[in-house]
């Protein structure tokens, strides 16, 4: 029963996402709402990790499956695409090391704004 429990809030937290998607006067993803929506519970810690994990462990090990609809969608607009795949593949390319860069400097940027306020936060 813990994961119908579990099942049936994240589903709720998406359907609020969905509907407050509506209720906006202008278009915005209802997921994007419905991920905030959880961020915020779990940040607030209104749910607490432990109570959603059993499903939440569950999607994470099967994630790969579900990304077979979109592979298999690329696959059929292949004919669509043939024409362009190389400025698809460059953009991908492009797009990747990007990716990369910005995480690199975020990355760089927290840890050197973490081990100078650990610095200050010691020396007081």
């Amino acid at each position: 029963m813990n994961i119908c429990m579990q099942i049936a809030l994240l589903f709720f937290i998406c359907l609020l996402g969905q509907c407050i998607s509506l209720a906006l006067p202008f278009p915005f993803p209802g997921n994007i709402i419905a991920m905030l929506i959880l961020f915020i519970l779990l940040l607030t810690k209104v749910i607490k990790p432990e109570k959603i994990q059993d499903f939440t462990g569950f999607l994470l090990s099967n994630m790969a499956f579900f990304f077979v609809p979109a592979g298999v969608s690329i696959l059929e607009s292949y004919p669509i695409m043939k024409d362009s795949l190389l400025p698809i593949f460059l953009i991908c390319l492009l797009s990747t090391i990007i990716t990369f860069f910005v995480t690199f400097a975020t990355v760089k940027l927290v840890v050197t704004w973490q081990t100078k306020h650990k610095k200050t936060v010691k020396g007081e």
